[in-house]
């Protein structure tokens, strides 16, 4: 299975320097796409459920205190994705790519995988809950249209 680091590559290899917390997001929708359109996940590693959304840890670590990343600044290889996943990256880059990283948190903040992680949790506090796939799944999956 492919790494965050690989899809965050794939990403910053078609939009250029993005802030962090616009990655994130990306990185997130990705893999909630990815889970309802492929029915796997895209990349392996757990997303938690952050004061300021959904952050990927390991992807947290290797930025710690940058605004901006670009394509050097990540040791994936965006060639890793084969061309399913890459059809699902650019279809959520399509849809999601243009927006503000702030729009992007905003909107995790009111769909229920985010929401439901962070129960319990203070507000001002980072937390560390997990975003289940199963959460992604089932919630991403419910905003398909129904087929006749």
């Amino acid at each position: 299975m492919i790494s965050v680091f690989d899809v965050a590559a794939f990403i910053l290899s078609q939009l250029g320097p993005i802030p962090v917390m616009k990655l994130h997001k990306l990185a997130y929708y990705c893999q909630a796409w990815s889970l309802v359109w492929d029915e796997e996940p895209l990349f392996k590693e757990r997303i938690e459920a952050w004061a300021n959304g959904p952050v990927i840890k390991e992807l947290y670590e290797i930025h710690k205190g940058q605004f901006k990343l670009a394509l050097a600044d990540i040791p994936g290889n965006p060639m890793r994705l084969n061309d399913e996943q890459k059809e699902t990256v650019l279809i959520v880059l399509k849809d999601y790519g243009d927006k503000p990283s702030q729009w992007l948190s905003d909107l995790t903040h009111l769909e229920a995988p985010w929401r439901e992680a962070r129960k319990g949790v203070d507000p001002r506090e980072r937390g560390d809950k997990e975003i289940t796939w199963a959460a992604l799944a089932e919630y991403y999956g419910g905003l398909l249209p129904v087929e006749d």
